[in-house]
């Protein structure tokens, strides 16, 4: 190749870059993929954050002066608002944790230390089925497991579930919303349910906490958890278990470590929230989650419902229309409450294909596969396929569910 062509080549590859950059710089881009992690945060968690790590910086009961104090009282004060936003009356009973999963391992673990049996969701998320399938391959006291009908009570029937009560079954463990198909359950007929059996219930809010409202008592909750980084629109890396009184007393700890108290003993302290909260604890995350949660309260659990909602139901009203001329799987049973989750298995087109093209030409970003939940998508026959998961906030607007909709008929086309 002459100097003079490879010149020319280089400069079109120049400029195709730079058109490349420019397109991407002029994309408006939409974040839908509030599912996975929820963004943007409220209002000021990150100034939270950076605040207590450039002019705080100490630890939490780990000193009596003033900077440490102060960080105990926030870590109250993030505990009580917990309590408000889930009809809780103990913040006590709230424990910060590293995020959900450490959250569900923490109570499984103990529970089933010496077997029983449990009955879970047929949409389970890995958070609880992983745990629950170690339990199961235990060589010493591996549990049993039922999993209740998917359209248990859609028409008012319960009984199913009933049925599946054992006299060792020792819970019910299960997501409140999937993260697949959005789909909500009617926990607090279960609940009422568990109450009624003596058996304890243990619900997985990762998809509904902060958008949905949760009222632990109504509820008959034994356990609620909850990570910081979705709904409840705070960081990464924290998260909270609310815990009733009667069954923390029976649960032993799951981790062990320094608390700060009663450090002359060898043994975890049995009082609460110390017993399950050992070493240090994201301290920046618990400043950005305690904002998050400020600003929940300011604005309303139901008024943040309301809005997801609409757009929930603005972009299944779109889909429709595209249903007719396209084959679309949308996954989910019609009747159940949604969270603001829509997933589409494109079955004529490849779905990682329009993932991609989402994110690439239109900067609408989603997530594709099977969403870290195996066991519901066999229930929904998409194991093989997957879907494309659209999943929808507060801070998303209608325009961006219209443009969504429009980037998907064309790429149709």
């Amino acid at each position: 190749m002459t100097k003079e062509n490879t010149g020319k080549k280089n400069n079109v590859k120049r400029k195709y870059s730079d058109e490349r950059k420019h397109s991407k710089k002029q994309m408006k881009e939409i974040y839908l993929d509030q599912g996975a992690t929820s963004y943007p945060k409220a209002p000021g968690v990150g100034m939270a954050m950076a605040n207590y790590i450039e002019n705080i910086g100490a630890s939490m009961n780990r000193g009596s002066y003033g900077k440490a104090m102060e960080v105990g009282n926030l870590s109250i004060r993030l505990r009580e608002r917990a309590c408000k936003l889930f009809a809780f009356q103990d913040p006590g009973h709230v424990i910060i944790t590293p995020g959900a999963s450490i959250g569900l391992n923490m109570l499984i673990m103990p529970l089933f230390q010496e077997g029983g049996h449990v009955i879970i969701s047929p949409l389970e998320h890995n958070a609880v089925r992983r745990p629950l399938e170690m339990l199961l391959q235990r060589k010493e006291h591996p549990i049993s497991l039922s999993t209740f009908p998917y359209d248990l009570g859609l028409d008012g029937d319960f009984s199913p579930l009933e049925n599946l009560i054992r006299p060792d079954t020792k819970a019910v463990i299960m997501l409140h919303a999937s993260n697949v198909s959005g789909e909500v359950f009617p926990v607090e007929a279960i609940g009422k349910i568990c109450k009624e059996k003596g058996i304890d219930f243990i619900l997985d809010a990762s998809q509904s906490g902060g958008h949905i409202p949760i009222d632990f008592e109504k509820m008959n909750l034994s356990a609620l958890v909850l990570p910081g980084h979705k709904g409840l629109l705070g960081p990464q890396g924290i998260g909270l278990t609310l815990l009733r009184e009667d069954f923390a007393k029976k649960l032993p700890p799951y981790l062990f470590g320094g608390t700060g108290s009663v450090s002359e003993s060898l043994t975890m302290p049995g009082f609460m929230p110390d017993k399950f909260e050992p070493g240090t604890p994201n301290i920046p995350g618990i400043y950005g989650l305690e904002k998050a949660l400020q600003f929940i309260e300011e604005i309303g659990v139901e008024t943040i419902q309301a809005h997801t909602n609409q757009l929930h139901q603005r972009f299944l009203e779109g889909l429709y229309e595209i249903k007719g001329k396209k084959k679309l799987r949308i996954p989910g049973k019609e009747g159940r409450e949604n969270s603001g989750v829509v997933s589409i298995d494109f079955c004529d087109t490849d779905n990682a294909l329009v993932c991609s093209r989402l994110a690439s030409q239109y900067g609408i970003m989603t997530r594709q596969g099977l969403h870290c939940a195996p066991m519901a998508h066999q229930c929904f026959g998409t194991e093989e396929s997957g879907t494309v998961r659209f999943s929808f906030g507060f801070f998303n607007r209608m325009e961006e569910i219209d443009r969504t909709l429009l980037a998907i008929q064309e790429i149709l086309s």
